[in-house]
C-alpha cells in the first residue's frame, strides 16, 4: 500500500514560487524546516482559533510549542485573505501538525498544510493583481467564506453594471429621449377621494366667452 497512499508526513508539491533554490537546496530545507503553511483558510477564520488547533500537536515539556503566527493579508486592503504561516520550535511539531491536521476542517473548510521553506519578511501579503491570493484572482464560484466571488468576476460585474448605467444615461439625454408629461396638470383631492384635474388656459376662456356670447343672442 505503500505506493498507493501517500505519507501524510511528506512534502506536497506546494512550494514558494519566488524561491531561487534549487530542487536539492529545497528539499534539505524541508527537511529541518518548522514551519508550516497552511492554505484554503475563510477570510473570517482567526489567529486564536489557528493557535488552539495547531497547538494540539505541541510539545511544550521537551522545550516545544508554537513560536509564532503570521497571518497572509491583502496587499491592498491589509486584511485576512486565506492563509497564514504556523512556526514551531521543532521540525517534530511541524511534521506532527502535517500528519493529524491537514485536511481537517476550520471553520467548514478542509484546510491544507505543508512544510515551508521558512517565513521570510512580505510573504505575507497575496500576490494575485487585486491583492489578495492568485487563487481567488481566476475563481470562478461564489464563495462566501472567500470574499464571495473571485476577484476577476467581481471586475467584471463592476464593469457590465457601468455600461449598463451609461446606457440608460444615454437614454434619458440623447435625442430620442422620452420627454416628461403632465406639467399642466393639477392633483387634487379631498379626504375621500383624489381625481386629476388641468389646469385651464386662455384658449378655454375664449371658448366659455364666446358659448356666453352665443346664449345671449339666442334669448
Amino acid at each position: 500500500m505503500a505506493h498507493v497512499v501517500q505519507s501524510l508526513d511528506q512534502p506536497s508539491n506546494y512550494k514558494d514560487s519566488q524561491s531561487r533554490y534549487d530542487r536539492q537546496k529545497q528539499a534539505d530545507l524541508l527537511s529541518r524546516s518548522t514551519t508550516l503553511y497552511i492554505g484554503n483558510l475563510s477570510f473570517y477564520t482567526t489567529e486564536e482559533q489557528i493557535y488552539e488547533l495547531f497547538s494540539k500537536c505541541t510539545s511544550p515539556e521537551e522545550g516545544g510549542g508554537i513560536k509564532r503566527i503570521i497571518m497572509g493579508l491583502d496587499r491592498n486592503t491589509r486584511t485576512p485573505c486565506g492563509f497564514c504561516f504556523v512556526e514551531y520550535y521543532t521540525h517534530a511539531e511541524a511534521l506532527a501538525s502535517l500528519r493529524y491536521i491537514s485536511g481537517t476542517k476550520l471553520d467548514e473548510r478542509i484546510i491544507r498544510c505543508d512544510l515551508d521553506l521558512g517565513y521570510r519578511e512580505g510573504r505575507q501579503f497575496g500576490r494575485g493583481k487585486s491583492g489578495g491570493q492568485v487563487r481567488d484572482e481566476h475563481r470562478a464560484d461564489y464563495d462566501p467564506g472567500r470574499g464571495g466571488w473571485g476577484a476577476q468576476a467581481q471586475r467584471l460585474e463592476i464593469e457590465r453594471r457601468r455600461e449598463v448605467e451609461e446606457r440608460y444615461q444615454d437614454t434619458q439625454d440623447g435625442p430620442g429621449a422620452v420627454a416628461g408629461g403632465g406639467g399642466e396638470w393639477k392633483q387634487v383631492g379631498n379626504a375621500n377621494e383624489q381625481t386629476l384635474k388641468r389646469g385651464r388656459s386662455p384658449d378655454d376662456d375664449d371658448n366659455s366667452r364666446e358659448t356666453r356670447a352665443r346664449t345671449d343672442g339666442a334669448e
